[in-house]
């Protein structure tokens, strides 16, 4: 009688009461899950999502609303996705027109091929993602690699991965490697993801004299180094345990991290550990390596 009284449906009613209040969102609507599923079945997180909706935008779909952009997303990464998800997307992103370029301080500077013979002269990042089971949700993992000698200098482990945190990363990657305040620093290369083309990491690159360079779209083998360790890591790490929790997984990449800086041997670095190598190199023990890329 009272809800006819107040003109509320009974369902609407007792489905408020039921959820909990996780479930409850300012909005009233239902929480966002984080992630969408592809034709294959596959939970795809939000944040590999933005980074394809960055690619897509960098390449031919520059000129594309949202609207196009989800039936690339469709076509090209099989996902399903709805239009008003990807129109989220963008808006969080901030390539909704007018503004379709996304717009920096720091002009884009296109990697270049190189050639390293130390330490510090090229280092790659790059983000990988890990999912808990027991908790339904993703996790995210930043590296940075010394293309030299394979080390993971420093990494990011946590429930969110966004600039301030590539950011923060990269400042504890120098300050472990005591070149903050040196002279010479290593240019820093990585993909086009929202992390890498934010302000905050453009600002930390500046303020520290980093050369921050990125590769073009779809190009991944210019990033190959970083691409091979987050392989190594899915094999030996994330794809042998379900996780139950974020504890959990969060213990299992930290005691991979230090399994293959310190023990694991790498034939490229004449079957020495990435630390080894580094410690043999900077005692002038070390044969010489001449890595174009």
């Amino acid at each position: 009688m009272v809800l006819k009284i107040l003109g509320l449906n009974p369902s609407t009613y007792y489905y408020a009461i039921d959820r909990t209040d996780e479930e409850k969102v300012e909005n009233g609507g239902r929480p966002i899950p984080g992630y969408s599923y592809n034709t294959e079945g596959k939970k795809i997180c939000d944040m590999q999502i933005k980074e394809w909706i960055i690619s897509l935008i960098e390449g031919d779909c520059f000129a594309y609303g949202y609207y196009k952009l989800t039936i690339e997303l469709r076509r090209t990464y099989k996902l399903i996705v709805s239009k008003k998800k990807v129109y989220r997307l963008c808006k969080e992103l901030g390539v909704l027109r007018p503004q379709r370029i996304i717009k920096t301080k720091y002009p884009r500077k296109i990697a270049i091929n190189r050639m390293v013979t130390a330490p510090n002269q090229l280092w790659e990042t790059d983000i990988k993602y890990g999912y808990i089971a027991g908790e339904d949700r993703f996790f995210y993992i930043q590296s940075i690699i010394d293309v030299y000698d394979r080390e993971i200098i420093d990494y990011h482990i946590g429930l969110h991965c966004e600039g301030a945190d590539a950011a923060a990363t990269l400042v504890r990657a120098l300050m472990r490697r005591n070149l903050f305040d040196a002279d010479s620093k290593p240019v820093i290369r990585s993909d086009n993801g929202p992390q890498f083309i934010s302000h905050k990491f453009g600002d930390v690159c500046a303020s520290a004299t980093v050369e921050h360079e990125r590769i073009p779209c779809k190009t991944p083998n210019k990033n190959a180094h970083i691409e091979s360790f987050h392989r190594i890591l899915e094999d030996e790490c994330l794809g042998r345990w379900e996780f139950e929790t974020y504890k959990e997984a969060y213990e299992a990449v930290h005691e991979f991290m230090q399994r293959y800086n310190n023990r694991r041997i790498h034939r490229s670095i004449f079957n020495m550990s990435p630390a080894e190598f580094h410690k043999a190199t900077q005692n002038g023990t070390a044969c010489t390596l001449v890595i174009t890329l």
